[in-house]
């Protein structure tokens, strides 16, 4: 059977376009193919902009830098702020602390801080004008360079003073507190009583007896005065008693330091005390006795759990 001519598709030709109908738009541009290419830059488009020169990157790169120099700059300053201030105000109080200072330093070791006066304060027996005048050295001296060991050596001439402080008082005075030995009985040599302190040190003699103090009669070790002498025992015990009851020991004596023994002013009883150990309890003890048993001619406290009368 004879195909008609053009079946096949071989040798058709495509139909001519139609015409456009009547005001209808053209298309300006025919449409293109799929085999036409298609081109990368239009047609319309000019030239490619030329790349930027070295200088002009050189200008940009440091005007960039000099901008992130600025940035740091801030950044340290906003950072550094607080320790500037600290720094400042650590500088200025030590500054005025040396001000402070040298001022005081100047002021002490300049003549207005000359000591010019010397009180003594806390004598009795001791005078205290001959006190001052023997520390006249010190007159004259800033108050910061007195001399410590000046005054002790001219104060070691008064047997009296058991001890002593020294005080500066500004612009131009120092005192000079004596605290003076108490007596606390009379020792006999030969014909004169000699009122001794607890340390036997020598505090007045004379030719009689003094009033109103015990005499010590210590045997044994009584001229030593360590701790196991008879004198240093009678001597602790008269000055841990109550004082009510010290003005009414007439005598007191000891052999060693477990045996003091003393006798009473109005009763002339005698109190075997014992060893300087447990006093409170011990004259708790007497003063008991001596209200209950009054009459009594001897007292025996040298044990205060297992008190006698007699």
């Amino acid at each position: 059977m004879k195909r008609p001519q053009g079946f096949d598709g071989r040798g058709a030709t495509a139909p001519p376009p139609a015409p456009p109908a009547s005001g209808a738009v053209r298309d300006p541009a025919p449409a293109r193919t799929l085999t036409e290419p298609v081109p990368l830059v239009p047609q319309d488009a000019g030239p490619a902009d030329p790349f930027p020169s070295s200088r002009e990157i050189g200008r940009v790169v440091r005007r960039a830098r000099k901008a992130r120099a600025r940035v740091e700059r801030g950044e340290v300053r906003r950072f550094t702020r607080r320790s500037r201030r600290r720094r400042i105000a650590w500088l200025t109080a030590a500054g005025a602390i040396v001000v402070l200072v040298l001022g005081v330093v100047v002021t002490a070791f300049s003549p207005l801080m000359a000591v010019r006066r010397i009180d003594v304060v806390g004598t009795s027996r001791l005078d205290a004008g001959a006190i001052t005048r023997a520390l006249g050295d010190q007159l004259g001296r800033p108050l910061p360079l007195v001399d410590q060991g000046a005054i002790r050596g001219d104060l070691s001439a008064f047997s009296l003073i058991r001890s002593y402080s020294v005080e500066s008082h500004p612009p131009d005075t120092i005192v000079v507190r004596v605290v003076e030995r108490q007596p606390i009985g009379v020792v006999q040599k030969g014909s004169a009583f000699v009122l001794v302190d607890a340390a036997k040190v020598t505090v007045a003699t004379s030719s009689k007896r003094p009033s109103g103090y015990p005499l010590i009669t210590a045997a044994g070790a009584a001229a030593e005065s360590d701790a196991k002498s008879g004198f240093a025992a009678a001597a602790a015990v008269l000055s841990a008693l109550p004082a009510s009851l010290r003005a009414e020991v007439d005598t007191i004596g000891a052999h060693t330091a477990d045996d003091v023994a003393f006798t009473l002013r109005s009763s002339h009883a005698t109190v075997v005390w014992g060893s300087a150990d447990d006093t409170d309890l011990k004259a708790a003890d007497l003063a008991a006795l001596l209200k209950s048993a009054g009459s009594a001619k001897s007292f025996d406290v040298s044990s205060p759990h297992s008190v006698t009368t007699g």
